[in-house]
């Protein structure tokens, strides 16, 4: 298989599965999608989204029902599993418990009949890159969590596969070893120079490691872009619910100059940005995060009182839960605050997002 492929096309993939009663559910449908060599792909979705059977289905663990995937060229969806070349790394690790690390790692390169001699050149190789010199003749047991995901990693990447596929794999680390292995996956990425395809259900995750995140729902996909485009203009309000807009308020349009739309609800007025909104549109549903939201001076715009109902404490900040002419709404600002208290609001108007959906 080509190392030094250009890109990796997937071309309306999908796949359904049979009911008990004899019909079809759709697990998957219709996706489209170009991955270039080098790049950080992350499929971004909440649990039975579909975001693991595109990945089975990129590995060769599920077949496909339509759709073609290429290879630049060559098409691959028709080849079993092993002579796709992919590197793949699981949630559980999948190490074998009776072998020493550097025989866990060396295992894909036996099983394609590579000498010894470069089996233990390659495999000592890739547990450099990973960090794990001096851990060699340990077994998996021996070794922390991150330890162990690190070993599944060299094994993957010890084949030099065109592409590398990773399916949740920091989801069974505590927070802290979590967020270490996210750096250490991208600079692992980064000095390899192939393309990586990461399934993850955590937004930051996504986030802080992906050049581009595809956000998918009940398998299909709802929005594929950069990370500043997804956090900032989620394509609906499903992906904006997702990256965080926990609030979302019915508002009735009363005025519109370009993508500025003016909103009012219950007596406030505010200035929001308008996504899918046609013109003449008398309703939208306004989205706003928690974080976006400002204490507002006397002289500022897009204000409103509210009351503060309940306090979560966050260190540097605080989660809000206010009560406001605009309905309830959670808060984020810095500083302390206590319930009872009256706080005067202010939220940029590019950041309350209005859409054509009802909330």
């Amino acid at each position: 298989m080509n190392q030094n492929f250009q890109q990796l096309r997937l071309d309306a993939v999908g796949r359904s599965f049979e009911t008990a009663s004899g019909g079809a559910v759709a697990a998957l449908s219709g996706l489209d999608l170009t991955i270039r060599r080098g790049e950080f792909i992350a499929l971004l979705g909440p649990s039975g989204c579909g975001k693991s059977t595109a990945l089975n289905c990129l590995a060769g663990l599920t077949t496909l029902t339509s759709g073609a995937i290429w290879l630049d060229e060559t098409r691959i969806d028709v080849l079993p599993s092993e002579r796709r070349g992919f590197g793949m790394v699981f949630q559980n690790y999948a190490l074998f418990p009776h072998m020493t690390v550097l025989q866990n790692v060396g295992f894909g390169l036996r099983m394609r009949r590579v000498p010894k001699a470069e089996i233990a050149r390659r495999a000592r190789e890739a547990l450099q890159l990973v960090q794990l010199i001096g851990h060699e003749n340990k077994l998996p047991g021996q070794l922390s969590g991150g330890q162990q995901q690190r070993v599944a990693i060299a094994r993957a990447i010890v084949i030099e596969p065109p592409v590398i596929l990773m399916d949740e794999p920091l989801s069974n680390l505590d927070a802290k070893l979590r967020i270490e292995m996210r750096a250490e996956i991208r600079r692992i990425h980064t000095q390899l120079e192939r393309a990586t395809i990461y399934v993850t259900h955590d937004q930051d995750e996504a986030l802080s490691m992906a050049d581009r995140i595809v956000v998918m729902r009940a398998g299909t996909v709802q929005q594929v872009g950069t990370p500043r485009e997804v956090y900032g203009r989620p394509r609906n309000l499903h992906v904006a619910r997702f990256m965080g807009y926990r609030n979302v308020l019915p508002f009735r349009v009363v005025g519109r100059a370009g993508e500025r739309l003016t909103v009012n609800r219950a007596g406030v007025r505010l200035a929001g940005q308008a996504l899918d909104v046609a013109d003449g549109q008398a309703e939208v549903s306004v989205a706003m995060r928690p974080d976006d939201f400002e204490l507002a001076g006397e002289a500022d715009d897009n204000t409103f009182e509210a009351t503060v109902r309940t306090v979560e404490f966050g260190g540097r900040d605080s989660l809000l839960f206010v009560s406001s002419a605009l309905g309830d709404l959670y808060v984020r600002l810095p500083g302390a605050a206590s319930p009872g208290d009256r706080v005067r609001l202010r939220i940029p108007a590019e950041r309350a997002l209005a859409y054509a959906e009802a909330a």
